[in-house]
C-alpha cells in the first residue's frame, strides 16, 4: 500500500478505536529530534534540517477536539530553534504557538521544549521553523486534522492525499541570511523612474525584487520534499549531484479510475507564488486554510506561501498510462524548471514517468488572472460566517522597501520590525515591556497621506527598527488595510503573502493601485466572505481584512516569505493579555525572563 494511503487508513482506524463523543478525544503524542543531516531533496546533496530524519518531517494527523503534544528535541549543536503550528489558532494555549520572540523563548541546542495544544478546528494545517530563516532549509510538515465523530463535511470523496509544495536553494541558509544581510541600496545610475541600473531582473509586477540579491531563482522546485535539478548544468558552488540518487526520485500518488480523490495542498515555499496542476485533470477547490470553499472549478490553483487547499479531482483519464503533476513559479519570470510527481493509475508501474512535458503552468506575469482567482474564493453557503457590520478600528499598513544605514531592510509605516530578547507575551504579561524592548516609535494606524504614490520609489529611504506592538482592545472589531507599493527600485513592486497568528480573518476584498476609502470601501464583501488565515497582497495592490481580536495572547502578522520577515515585514498585535494568566517556565530563559 501507497504511504499516504496506508497514512490515512491507519488514521481512521485509530479514530475508530477511540471511540465516538466527547470522549474520544485524543492525546497524540510525538517524539521529535531536529537535526542537520546530508540529503539529496533535488538530487543535489546538501545539508537539510530534518526531523526523526526525515524532511518534509513527521506528519501530525489528529481528530478535531484532540490535544497535540510535541516533545521537540533541538540537536542542531549550534543552533536555536522554534516551530509554529501554521494555522492553528492557539485558543488557551499562546505560548505554544512557536514564535521565537514573540511568544516563547528559542530553544537551545541540547534541549527538549513540549508544545500542547488543541486542534480545535479540522482542516488542512502545516508546521514549520520559525526562527531565523530555518524553513528554507527543511524544516517543516502537514498537519491533517479530521472532522469530529457524527460530522459531514460538504463535500465526499473516496481517499486523502497530502501535498507540501516548497522552492529549494543550494545555499544554506546562514548564507542567504547573510547575503540579504549585506546587500547595500545604491541609486547610482538610477534616476526617479529610470531603468534597473546594476540590479538587472529584479522590476516589473510580481518580480523578485530582493531575492536577486540571495543568488537568483531557487534552483528546484519540490512536491512532497522530492525534486529534480538538472546536474548537467551544476553551478560553481561546487559540491554533489547524482541524479540517479532514489532521495530524488518523483513522489507519485496512485488511484484507480473513477475515483475522486482529496489533495491537501500546502505552500510552504520560501520566496516562490506557484502554480499547480494535475495533466489533463480538472481539479475543484473545496477548502481554503481550513474554511470551506463554494466549490469552483479549475486546471491551474494558485497557491502563495503560507496557504493550504483541498482540492477534489476524479481519476477519468485513460488509465492505461501515467500523468504529471507539476508546480510553477507564478506571477514573476523565473530560471526555475517545473517542479513534478507522479499520478499514477494503479494498473501502471508507479514511478513510469509520462511520455509528454509536464504542464509549463499559466503566463508567469499573468497577475490578474492570480486575482481573479484570490477573487473567486467565497464562503461556502453552508458554512458563512458572516462578519460583523461595523469595525472599532482600521490600521492601514503601508508595505516600503527602505533602508537603514543604506542596507535594505523592509518596513510596515516606515518601522522595520525587529523582535526583543524578552518575547513580547512574556514582556507585557508581566508589565515589564518598556525595559524589554526598544524604545522606539509606535506604529501609527494610518501613516501616509491620501495622494501618496505607491507607482514610485518611497519618498522617504530610511527607516528605523522597532519591537512595536498594536495595542488591540479585547474583543473589539478589527480592519486592516494592507497598500503594497513601488520598491527601492522604479518600476517594481513584490507580492507578499500576509499570514495572522491565532486568527482567522475575513478576506473583505482585494484590488490593484491605491486604496480609496470613498469608493472602493462600497466593494468590500460582508455577505459571503472567505475566512482564511493567510492572504496575498498583489503587487501594486491592497488588500482587506477583518478579526475580532477575542484571542488572549500576542500575535504576530507578518509576511510569509522568509527573506521579507527576516528584513523586517511584519507588526504585532496585543490583545488581552491580561487574561492569559500564568505563563509556563518552559517559555522562559532569555532577555529579562532570565531574572
Amino acid at each position: 500500500m501507497k504511504m499516504a494511503a496506508l497514512r490515512w487508513v491507519l488514521l481512521v482506524a485509530f479514530l475508530v478505536a477511540a471511540g465516538h463523543g466527547a470522549e474520544a478525544s485524543r492525546i497524540r503524542h510525538y517524539r521529535w529530534e531536529v537535526k542537520y543531516e546530508y540529503r539529496s531533496p533535488d538530487c543535489f546533496r546538501k545539508l537539510v534540517i530534518t526531523i526523526n530524519g526525515q524532511s518534509p518531517g513527521p506528519p501530525i494527523l489528529a481528530q478535531q477536539g484532540d490535544t497535540v503534544v510535541v516533545d521537540l528535541k533541538n540537536s542542531l549543536h549550534t543552533e536555536n530553534v522554534a516551530i509554529h503550528w501554521h494555522g492553528i489558532r492557539q485558543i488557551g494555549t499562546p505560548w505554544s504557538d512557536g514564535t521565537a520572540g514573540v511568544t516563547q523563548c528559542p530553544i537551545l541546542p541540547g534541549e527538549t521544549f513540549t508544545y500542547k495544544f488543541v486542534v480545535d478546528k479540522p482542516g488542512t494545517y502545516m508546521y514549520h521553523s520559525h526562527y531565523g530563516m530555518q524553513r528554507m532549509g527543511g524544516l517543516y510538515g502537514s498537519i491533517e486534522v479530521a472532522v469530529a465523530d457524527g460530522v459531514q463535511e460538504p463535500f465526499s470523496y473516496d481517499a486523502v492525499y497530502s501535498l507540501l509544495l516548497n522552492d529549494w536553494y543550494h545555499k544554506s541558509t546562514t548564507e542567504i541570511s547573510t547575503d540579504i544581510s549585506t546587500v547595500r541600496f545604491e541609486m547610482d545610475g538610477m534616476d526617479d523612474m529610470g531603468g534597473m541600473g546594476g540590479m538587472g531582473g529584479m522590476g516589473g509586477m510580481g518580480g523578485m525584487g530582493g531575492m536577486a540579491t540571495m543568488g537568483g531563482d531557487p534552483q528546484s522546485l519540490l512536491i512532497e520534499g522530492r525534486g529534480r535539478y538538472n546536474c548537467s548544468s551544476m553551478d560553481s558552488m561546487g559540491g554533489s549531484c547524482n541524479m540517479t540518487n532514489p532521495e530524488c526520485a518523483p513522489h507519485f500518488i496512485t488511484v484507480t479510475p473513477g475515483k475522486v480523490y482529496r489533495l491537501r495542498i500546502g505552500n510552504l515555499a520560501s520566496t516562490s507564488s506557484l502554480s499547480f496542476e494535475i495533466e489533463g485533470h480538472d481539479m475543484t477547490v473545496v477548502e481554503a486554510d481550513s474554511n470551506y470553499v463554494e466549490p469552483f472549478t479549475l486546471k491551474s490553483l494558485y497557491t502563495y506561501p503560507g496557504e493550504t487547499y483541498s482540492v477534489l479531482f476524479k481519476a477519468n483519464q485513460d488509465s492505461r498510462r501515467n500523468y504529471w503533476i507539476s508546480t510553477n513559479i507564478a506571477l514573476s519570470e523565473s530560471s526555475t524548471p517545473t517542479g513534478v510527481a507522479i499520478l499514477n493509475y494503479d494498473s501502471n508501474p508507479s514511478r513510469q514517468a509520462p511520455a509528454t512535458m509536464p504542464p509549463a503552468g499559466p503566463s508567469r506575469g499573468d497577475v490578474a488572472a492570480g486575482l481573479a482567482q484570490s477573487l473567486a474564493i467565497k464562503a461556502h453557503r453552508d458554512h458563512v460566517i458572516r462578519p460583523p457590520r461595523r469595525t472599532d478600528r482600521l490600521i492601514t499598513l503601508l508595505i516600503t522597501q527602505n533602508t537603514i544605514n543604506g542596507f535594505l531592510r523592509w518596513s510596515v509605516n516606515n518601522i522595520s520590525l525587529v523582535l526583543p530578547q524578552t518575547p513580547h507575551l512574556i514582556a507585557l504579561n508581566e508589565k515589564y515591556a518598556k525595559r524589554a524592548s526598544n524604545s522606539t516609535p509606535m506604529l501609527p494606524d494610518v501613516y501616509f497621506p491620501s495622494d501618496y504614490d505607491i507607482f514610485r520609489p518611497p519618498p522617504h529611504r530610511k527607516t528605523s527598527c522597532g519591537t512595536s506592538v498594536y495595542h488591540l482592545k479585547f474583543g473589539s472589531v478589527v480592519d486592516v488595510i494592507l497598500q503594497n507599493a513601488n520598491t527601492m527600485y522604479p518600476n517594481s513592486s513584490e507580492l507578499h503573502p500576509w499570514h495572522l497568528h491565532g486568527h482567522d480573518f475575513w478576506v473583505l476584498g482585494y484590488g490593484l493601485g491605491l486604496f480609496d476609502p470613498s469608493k472602493d470601501s462600497s466593494k468590500l464583501n460582508l455577505v459571503d466572505p472567505i475566512m482564511k488565515n493567510t492572504l496575498p497582497l498583489f503587487p501594486f495592490g491592497w488588500a482587506a481584512l477583518r478579526f475580532v481580536a477575542d484571542n488572549p495572547g500576542v500575535w504576530i502578522f507578518h509576511c510569509h516569505i522568509d527573506p521579507d520577515l527576516f528584513l523586517g515585514m511584519g507588526v504585532i498585535f496585543e490583545e488581552g493579555v491580561d487574561r492569559v494568566g500564568n505563563l509556563p517556565k518552559s517559555i522562559r530563559g532569555c532577555g529579562q525572563s532570565k531574572y
